[in-house]
């Protein structure tokens, strides 16, 4: 399929379309070969299905089975982040899974909101959920604003 012309460069002879209308088809094949990166939050009072909702969703075990020992404990000692008030608070933890499903890779990773309106009076119960995004974003745009971006890592 080489042609050696006259300069003596080497020509090769093309067996597809190359242009503008085969550039999605390219990035398609380049997505598929990377993976993708996909974070979900989930918020609600506990018992609610979160977890079975993301581990029926996806097809696989992204939350263990809960723990036995919590059924015979109260509600507050279940939690254990109750204040002297008895309001519980909200503590934002992050579980990662790698899912492979027809070899394309997805990095899942799910931030779970315990406690997230289980308190008589739910007024301040959205505070540390926004403060959680919004440290998520400035991690992201402080990535963003280095010399070198090569190695950003979008936990946002």
């Amino acid at each position: 399929m080489r042609a050696t012309g006259a300069s003596g460069a080497i020509k090769k002879k093309m067996t597809g379309y190359v242009g503008f209308s085969n550039y999605p088809n390219q990035e398609h094949r380049r997505s598929i070969k990377r993976g993708f990166s996909f974070t979900l939050m989930v918020a609600g009072e506990s018992g609610l299905g979160k977890s079975t909702l993301i581990n029926t969703l996806f097809e696989s075990k992204v939350y263990p089975a809960k723990d036995d020992t919590v059924v015979g404990m109260g509600a507050a000692n279940a939690q254990g982040s109750n204040n002297a008030e008895g309001t519980k608070t909200v503590e934002i933890t992050s579980v990662s899974a790698e899912i492979v499903e027809n070899n394309v890779k997805l990095r899942l990773s799910v931030v779970d909101t315990p406690g997230f309106g289980d308190s008589i009076n739910n007024d301040q119960a959205w505070k540390p959920i926004l403060e959680n995004i919004e440290s998520r974003f400035d991690a992201y745009l402080a990535q963003e604003n280095r010399v070198n971006r090569s190695k950003i890592v979008d936990n946002r």
